[in-house]
């Protein structure tokens, strides 16, 4: 067994790994869409819709995704557009975070 105490060769030295700087670390996602539910205390349910490409037909589709966001003041009500960032994992399903509210539902 060939170790390196034995040859008193000095282990290599890992240099510290590189920090990510400031901005690269707050470059988080921001994506907008619809409140469907705001049933739930401090949370509340945005529909974000995107349009891919399909890969066979190379035609448009419509995705819906559904979010759960954290709306500490409960101003976002059904209805409104939304614009949510990205962040910590708030609960098991909520990760993301209401920013500001775009436009409200025309029923205020």
């Amino acid at each position: 067994m060939n170790t390196n105490t034995e040859n008193n060769v000095p282990a290599p030295v890992s240099s510290p790994a590189p920090q990510p700087s400031a901005s690269a670390r707050n470059q988080r996602k921001v994506v907008r869409g619809t409140v469907v539910s705001d049933k739930m205390q401090k949370t509340i349910v945005v529909q974000v819709e995107r349009k891919v490409r399909h890969p066979l037909y190379e035609k448009f589709v419509s995705r819906r995704t559904k979010l759960r966001a954290h709306d500490e003041k409960g101003e976002a009500h059904v209805g409104d557009v939304v614009e949510v960032v990205q962040t910590r994992p708030l609960s098991k399903t909520k990760c993301w975070r209401l920013v500001r509210i775009l436009q409200r539902a025309s029923h205020h």
